[in-house]
């Protein structure tokens, strides 16, 4: 899945393990395109690649408008947004453990400012 992400040149992918948060996905993958017509792009590789292998998406949205596609792959949930709309609906702040936000904050290992040691 990630792979086709990466073959497109996705911005910024996310994968979240969301179980025990949800009983609708096992796993959220989140990512960034440049343009809607490169989120379309990346969208469309995501469901060749998982067509090739035999899985059938159970839903794809937002392909006309290519602001915001969501793929449903059952367990896995792939969106695929413009920058200023990922930005807006923050995903990642309601499906990320609220520890990842804390250590965020404070500067640790997945975000904020870090200091070098020089």
């Amino acid at each position: 899945m990630t792979a086709a992400l990466d073959d497109m040149k996705a911005v910024n992918v996310k994968v979240l393990d969301v179980r025990g948060l949800t009983d609708f996905a096992d796993t959220m993958i989140i990512a960034s395109g440049n343009s809607d017509r490169h989120v379309r792009s990346i969208a469309e590789r995501v469901v060749e690649r998982v067509k090739a292998v035999g899985i059938r998406p159970l839903g794809i949205e937002g392909e006309r408008e290519g602001e915001w596609v969501l793929v449903d792959l059952n367990d896995i949930i792939v969106h695929v947004m413009l920058p200023r709309v990922r930005e807006l609906y923050g995903l990642e702040l309601l499906w990320e453990p609220q520890e990842a936000h804390a250590a965020a904050a404070a500067g640790g290992p997945r975000g904020g400012r870090r200091h070098s040691a020089e």
